[in-house]
C-alpha cells in the first residue's frame, strides 16, 4: 500500500512500562521511514512514497538509563512529545497513543492542539480534566513495577499474547514513576475536542463503548464531547502492538492518509 505524500509524521506512544522498543512490529509492517525512533537505525531506504513517516518514542520517566527518572511527571512527559513535534518543523502530526500514554496526550491536545492532525487512541481514550490514574498511591512509593501477569490480567486483557510476546514484556518493562500516576491532568482548553479522533477498539468493542459513552459512564466522559471521531473494531487484548501488529498498522496508516 503506498501512502499519500502528503501523509502527516506518526508519532507512535506506548503505554505504562514501555518504551519505543514496544512499536517495532507495528513499524516493520507500516513499512515506515522511521524519522526517530530511540532504539535503532532508519531501516533500508525506498522511493519516498512508499513509506509513511514514522517515530516510536520513550517517554521520560521510562528511559531505564535515566537517573533521575522516577521524579518525572505528565509535565515532563507532555513538553517531551511536543519537543519531538517541534523537532519535525512543528508540522501537525498523528499521534498514536496507548493505554496510559492518553493523560500525557490528554495534555499536549490541551496545550497545543494545532500541532495534531489526527489522534489516534489504541485501547484507550482521552482523559477527563482532574483525572489521575492512582489517587490511591502511597506517597513513599517512588515508583510502580510492572506486576505479576495474573494481576495484571485483571486490569486489561491479555489475550493475544504468546509467551514470547510476555517474556519480553517482563525483560524489558521499566516501573512506571509514581508522579505521573498520582498527579492529576489539568485540562482547559475546549479546542482538544476538535481534534479528528480515531478510536481502535481491542478489549472492549466499539459497541460496547458507544453505549457507555450514551449511559454517560464517568471514563468516557470525554469521548461524548468529541466533534470528530472514528470507530475501529480491532478485536484482541489490550496490547495490540503485539498480538496483531500487522492488523494495528493498516488501521493506522488508514487513520493518518486522512489526516493530511
Amino acid at each position: 500500500m503506498t501512502a499519500p505524500a502528503n501523509t502527516p509524521t506518526i508519532v507512535l506512544i506506548a503505554g505504562h512500562w514501555l518504551g519505543a522498543w514496544a512499536w517495532d512490529d507495528v513499524l516493520e509492517h507500516l513499512d515506515a521511514d522511521r524519522a526517530e525512533t530511540d532504539d535503532r537505525a532508519d531501516a533500508d531506504r525506498r522511493e519516498p512514497d512508499d513509506r509513511v513517516r514514522a517515530v516510536a518514542m520513550t517517554l521520560p520517566g521510562l528511559d531505564g538509563a535515566d537517573p533521575g527518572r522516577t521524579a518525572r511527571t505528565l509535565d515532563d512527559q507532555a513538553a517531551a512529545i511536543r519537543e519531538l513535534i517541534a523537532r519535525h518543523g512543528d508540522q501537525p502530526v498523528v499521534v498514536v497513543a496507548h493505554s496510559g500514554a492518553n493523560a500525557p496526550v490528554s495534555l499536549v491536545l490541551d496545550r497545543s492542539p494545532e500541532l495534531v492532525a489526527r489522534v489516534i487512541w489504541v485501547d484507550s481514550g482521552p482523559v477527563a480534566d482532574g483525572a489521575v490514574f492512582a489517587p490511591g498511591l502511597p506517597d513513599e512509593l517512588e515508583e510502580l513495577p510492572l506486576p505479576s501477569f495474573d494481576a495484571l490480567g485483571e486490569q486489561a486483557s491479555l489475550d493475544g499474547l504468546s509467551a514470547d510476546d510476555l517474556e519480553r514484556f517482563r525483560a524489558r518493562a521499566v516501573p512506571e514513576p509514581a508522579p505521573v500516576l498520582r498527579h492529576p491532568v489539568e485540562l482547559a482548553n475546549e479546542a482538544r475536542h476538535g481534534v479528528p479522533t480515531t478510536l481502535v477498539c481491542c478489549s472492549i468493542s466499539a459497541e460496547q463503548v458507544r453505549e457507555l459513552v450514551a449511559a454517560g459512564h464517568p471514563m468516557f466522559a470525554e469521548l461524548a464531547q468529541l466533534g470528530n471521531v472514528d470507530f475501529v473494531d480491532l478485536p484482541t487484548g489490550h496490547w495490540p502492538m503485539w498480538s496483531r501488529p500487522r492488523d494495528l498498522a493498516e488501521v493506522i496508516r488508514a487513520a493518518a492518509a486522512h489526516a493530511g
